[in-house]
């Protein structure tokens, strides 16, 4: 297929190994990603020993562990749907990881085929992967940058060129604001992108949920091995969502955030239904 994508980053050298991974030549792969480390705990294989080992051991502390990520992405795509169903059509998806079943683009453009989405992730590797995309895809775009300097990312050409902020956007920070250690400020940072968001876009949240002692031994893995991942209360989660409406049913675990009808919601929640919590909130 020719590539008739417009924002189609700049290409970089990259190298494809054996199994038909695509890496960006620059890139340790010795050192472990987020993006590779939930890339290899939904059962990708766009990953490396270094993130499967985390994802193992992470594996081994959570019963029905494969679980966790799978409602995240399920959250996901219920968010996406009820943004595009209120009318949204554009989307900056911070932290977005590598490309999977379902992406942002594909649930929103299933909906309404002229939406536009932009991919924030900052791993190279999230790029190389995401050239497929943009190849068939001239709605949708990744860029690589760091959703910790929220100047440089709102100010990007690549984003600006699909994303109009004189109208209403859809904000998606799936599984990203809980990588963010607490001095780095990530209520503050929230707020600086809510900020720049016009009056009716929609903000949607996943974030890991403190159970504590049930999920201080995840928490101190991940800070350990990977260097990022805190586990909040529901309270600290619900206060990103200050200044915005929080819609119903408001933060709750991933698999009662409006669960789709034939959802197979555990009931009682397993210890892995509650690893991570979602809240979607409108901006009047």
């Amino acid at each position: 297929m020719s590539d008739q994508n417009p924002h189609r980053p700049p290409s970089a050298p990259l190298v494809v190994d054996a199994l038909g991974r695509v890496t960006p030549a620059d890139i340790d792969i010795t050192k472990p990603s987020v993006a590779r480390v939930y890339d290899a705990l939904l059962g990708g294989k766009d990953n490396f020993p270094a993130d499967r080992a985390i994802a193992d051991t992470l594996m081994a502390l959570t019963p029905n562990g494969a679980q966790v990520p799978l409602y995240n992405r399920a959250v996901l795509g219920r968010g996406v749907r009820s943004m595009a169903n209120a009318g949204i059509r554009q989307f900056v998806d911070l932290g977005s990881g590598l490309p999977t079943v379902q992406n942002t683009h594909q649930v929103a453009q299933a909906i309404a085929p002229e939406s536009t989405v932009v991919y924030v992730d900052n791993d190279p590797i999230v790029l190389a992967h995401g050239r497929a995309l943009l190849a068939e895809n001239d709605r949708t775009t990744v860029i690589t940058a760091d959703m910790r300097e929220p100047d440089s990312v709102l100010a990007n050409p690549d984003l600006l060129a699909l994303i109009d902020f004189d109208r209403p956007v859809g904000l998606l920070l799936v599984a990203i604001v809980h990588h963010l250690n607490d001095d780095e400020n990530p209520g503050g940072l929230v707020r600086r992108y809510v900020d720049a968001l016009p009056s009716g876009s929609y903000v949607f949240l996943t974030h890991f949920v403190d159970g504590g002692a049930e999920t201080a031994e995840i928490e101190k893995v991940m800070l350990g091995d990977l260097g990022t991942g805190r586990f909040r209360s529901f309270e600290e989660i619900r206060a990103y969502f200050d200044g915005l409406e929080l819609l119903e049913p408001g933060v709750v675990y991933n698999p009662l955030w409006r669960p789709d009808p034939g959802d197979d919601v555990p009931d009682p929640l397993t210890f892995a239904a509650k690893i991570i919590g979602a809240g979607m909130g409108r901006k009047a």
